[in-house]
């Protein structure tokens, strides 16, 4: 299969299914100031459901009746169109989840997701660029119950990579997780075929993406403070990585 054609296959995938695909470039704090556009990326309707039933593993929560700011806090980064907290919050009623993006034209697709939904429980989107400190957004370090991040690490620079496994060791409390989504490399060897032809598409696209290697992930969890404990195969070739802060 030629590497155009595959590119055309992912676009497709990403590309928004809804009429209306812009919206407002800035988020000042008022939701008003923001289109709320709905987004729904087929990629994300279709993993949701199966990484949902991960969560129900690994997501403990007996916060129903504690207030608000003591709730576990669930941080998403690159949230894009602002689904997955839609989906998952509902069934984790008593954590707080809040999306982050460091693209802000989502986010009027996000505040339409948080405010449509029924227990209330998503936060107003943050611009977070993960290669950065989270403390220059407002986190405080040892402050985050789970960070989640969903096909980000192979379509993004390296430096993203090395910015959320530094910020989880920081910002993670002791012996919390941070959950990965997405294709890897597994000591090298890259599986099936179309994992091997889409890792090729992707750095023809940008040369410093592409799949990454888990034992690459390991050494560098490693050096902050991070443990890989579960590997998860998902549908699609892909995998759950579960990581605990030592």
């Amino acid at each position: 299969m030629k590497i155009g054609f595959l590119r055309q296959i992912y676009k497709k995938l990403l590309k928004p299914t809804s009429m209306a695909q812009d919206a407002a470039c800035c988020f000042t704090g008022d939701e008003g100031s923001i289109k709320q556009n709905k987004l729904i990326y087929s990629a994300a309707t279709r993993n949701q459901d199966p990484i949902l039933q991960v969560l129900k593993r690994f997501i403990i929560c007996d916060a129903d009746n504690i207030e608000d700011e003591d709730k576990p806090l669930f941080l998403e980064i690159a949230a894009g169109s602002g689904q997955h907290a839609a989906h998952f919050a509902p069934h984790f009623p008593g954590v707080r989840f809040q999306p982050t993006e460091v693209d802000d034209n989502l986010f009027g697709s996000m505040i339409y997701y948080a405010n449509n939904c029924p227990t209330k429980n998503i936060l107003p989107p943050k611009l977070v660029d993960i290669s950065k400190k989270l403390s220059l957004y407002g986190f405080e370090e040892n402050s985050v119950d789970y960070m989640y991040n969903c096909n980000m690490i192979h379509i993004s620079p390296y430096a993203c990579t090395v910015g959320l496994f530094e910020n989880a060791g920081q910002f993670l409390k002791p012996d919390a997780l941070m959950i990965t989504y997405g294709p890897y490399c597994k000591d090298g060897v890259i599986t099936p075929e179309s994992n091997i032809q889409f890792d090729l598409s992707l750095k023809e696209r940008n040369a410093d993406y592409g799949l990454r290697d888990i034992a690459d992930l390991i050494k560098l969890a490693e050096t902050n403070n991070l443990s890989l404990i579960d590997t998860i195969e998902m549908p699609s070739n892909n995998k759950t990585l579960i990581w605990k802060k030592n």
